[in-house]
């Protein structure tokens, strides 16, 4: 079965016959050399000084292989995204419709936000029931999806959700046991901890969000919640919004709950560049991350036990079947 290979050593990516090799010196200067057989290859993750070619690229494209690339500091850069085999112009010309009337794009936008709520309600209703005193967080952001219906455009949409992001970042300091109080999200750079973190995480679930994507018939540029003209993978932030809180947020509670992360894991950089994960915390981060995705939960439709990881995939499934008329989209809201 394909699987996801995150690589954080340096060295060389190469193509041998139907192989992929990381090409890697030793102490003594030999080079070691590491198989990758293509055909178990979902997606690559690079988060080392990889030097790679073309013959190499071409070969990924052939294989329908997504490459996610991360700086040094462990911030994400871009993908290598290969020409689509599955298309269809018929979605790409429903999928445009859908952004072009105001109406369609709104339903869709409410979802997408109405999911990414409902989690993070549900985020705030476990710990509420462990003690936490989040109920002040609780009352915001449900008072914020009860407005949700009455919102008329994407802008009141997003004003709704950031207001109940605040809230929900504001009982942070309940949920997690930290030295420094978390004030607010900061994004670039990230100025503390907790916000190295939620742009790291955030950064993985937007490309596992988009390598899902890109296995379906869906146009990742065309969405409705985001501008398509601001992000060049725009639908994949649409429907990242619906799992942040679900996967990012909960592995991030568990990491720094239990000890496995800690400040000593971070470090300041000068100029605006913030703070980052060093390279064992991104490990473990990144571990924790996939083990999430490949978590498993019985689906009530399907009747069969899914991954977190296949659940992003329906979710794109649910969207092209409203696209093209077979069913209304509701966005996934957990029920186990």
């Amino acid at each position: 079965m394909a699987q996801t290979y995150y690589i954080f050593r340096s060295g060389r990516l190469k193509r041998r016959q139907n192989t992929i090799y990381l090409e890697q010196e030793d102490d003594n200067g030999q080079v070691q050399r590491q198989p990758i057989p293509v055909e178990n290859v979902r997606d690559l993750y690079l988060f080392g000084e990889i030097d790679l070619n073309t013959k190499l690229l071409s070969f990924l494209a052939q294989n329908e292989i997504v490459v996610h690339c991360f700086n040094y500091y462990g911030f994400y850069v871009g993908s290598f995204y290969p020409r689509e085999s599955n298309v269809s112009g018929h979605l790409l010309v429903r999928q445009v419709e859908h952004y072009l009337d105001p109406q369609r794009r709104l339903t869709l936008a409410k979802e997408f936000v109405s999911g990414a709520l409902f989690h993070i309600r549900r985020n705030l209703n476990y710990y509420r029931n462990r003690g936490k005193q989040v109920d002040e967080a609780l009352e915001v952001v449900e008072a914020c999806m009860q407005r949700l219906d009455a919102c008329q455009s994407v802008a009141e949409l997003m004003s709704e959700e950031g207001r109940a992001r605040d809230a929900y970042y504001g009982a942070f300091n309940e949920i997690l046991d930290l030295e420094q109080p978390f004030e607010k999200r900061v994004r670039r750079p990230p100025d503390n901890m907790v916000n190295a973190l939620l742009s790291f995480g955030n950064s993985l679930l937007y490309t596992a969000v988009l390598s899902e994507i890109y296995v379906t018939q869906l146009n990742p540029t065309i969405s409705y919640l985001h501008e398509p003209s601001q992000r060049r993978f725009s639908l994949a932030l649409d429907l990242s919004e619906i799992f942040k809180p679900l996967i990012v947020d909960r592995v991030i509670f568990r990491l720094l709950n239990r000890g496995e992360i800690s400040e000593d894991d971070f470090e300041s950089v000068g100029g605006a560049k913030g703070v980052y994960l060093k390279e064992d915390a991104r490990k473990k981060f990144v571990r924790a991350f996939e083990e999430t995705l490949q978590t498993t939960i019985e689906h009530r439709q399907l009747k069969r036990s899914v991954s977190y990881r296949q659940l992003i995939r329906l979710e794109a499934y649910k969207l092209i079947r409203h696209l093209i008329g077979m069913e209304q989209y509701k966005a996934l809201r957990a029920w186990w």
